[in-house]
């Protein structure tokens, strides 16, 4: 496997293998991990605004030893009218050996591989409101320290679906592992139409009522029109995950985010901070995830 743009192009035995690898470089040791991917070199080119992902990738790559570039496209050619294309053949020219690229264009990793050099990897950090499949990865990874069944979890996604390619990866993927399971629920001008991998909810009860997992997302204002933002004062009353809300799911259901979190909104501090919360263990695999994917197509 060349590339890592969708999580789509992933069988189970692949994000299996991924996992493995992630337990690997876990349970060994600093110095071994760090001689995995020596004389390589990782350019982290973010079109978009991050702070967990970049900084979890720059921090895998350096931990297995690479050089990692992160370029600061504020001060690159791009703002002097450098195409995308040129930007990304000039820093190949340079011997990079993978590039991780966030970009708000959809689909814009199926361009972008036409340009690459056969020896060079992509990664997708998240392409418009499409794909974002390392989240879908440390998600699940996350998911299966506390749980062992993933096929049968009730798994319940809250929040802006619509525009969310974290959404949509962690269904693709939850998909390829057999979970028939995932509950959508969120304002009706932020779900999606229809959804063959999901269940689309029409009240919170339904939603979260025997849920194991549950994923709240922030509403992605920057992706749509503003006729079409909710009312933020009335929306944790009727879409925020709360202690009380909170109530209806399984007793020993854990609760997840891929942050930035908007507190007060779709989640409150009193979930976010306490059990069954586990958003600070995500952003900790994260970096170990983003380590095994790498390991995995530069290797």
């Amino acid at each position: 496997m060349k590339h890592l743009t969708d999580i789509k192009q992933l069988s189970a035995s692949q994000i299996q293998r991924i996992f493995e690898l992630a337990e690997q470089i876990k349970s060994s040791s600093k110095k071994k991990n760090s001689k995995r991917l020596r004389g390589k070199t990782i350019a982290n080119l973010f079109f978009e605004n991050s702070t967990r992902t970049l900084v979890s990738f720059e921090l895998a790559g350096k931990r297995l030893g690479a050089h990692v570039v992160n370029v600061d496209l504020s001060r690159s050619s791009t703002t002097k009218g450098e195409s995308l294309k040129d930007t990304l053949l000039t820093l190949q020219a340079m011997q990079i050996d993978s590039f991780v690229i966030r970009h708000p264009e959809n689909h814009i990793c199926r361009q972008i591989e036409a340009w690459l050099q056969p020896t060079i990897r992509l990664v997708n950090a998240g392409d418009g409101n499409h794909q974002h499949p390392t989240q879908a990865l440390l998600d699940i990874y996350t998911i299966l320290q506390h749980k062992k069944n993933i096929e049968s979890l009730k798994i319940s996604i809250i929040g802006d679906i619509k525009h969310s390619r974290v959404a949509n990866s962690l269904v693709d993927a939850l998909h390829i592992l057999g979970n028939r399971k995932v509950h959508l629920y969120g304002p009706q001008q932020l779900l999606p139409l229809s959804n063959d991998k999901a269940h689309i909810c029409t009240s919170m009860q339904s939603t979260l009522e025997q849920s194991d997992v549950i994923v709240m997302l922030r509403i992605q204002k920057e992706r749509m029109a503003e006729h079409n933002i909710p009312d933020l004062e009335n929306y944790h009353q009727n879409f925020g995950l709360n202690r009380k809300t909170l109530g209806l799911a399984n007793p020993d259901c854990i609760v997840m985010h891929p942050g930035p979190i908007n507190r007060g909104v779709e989640i409150s501090s009193e979930v976010a901070d306490n059990s069954p919360s586990v958003i600070l263990q995500q952003v900790e695999n994260g970096v170990l995830i983003r380590q095994a994917v790498l390991a995995f197509l530069l290797l």
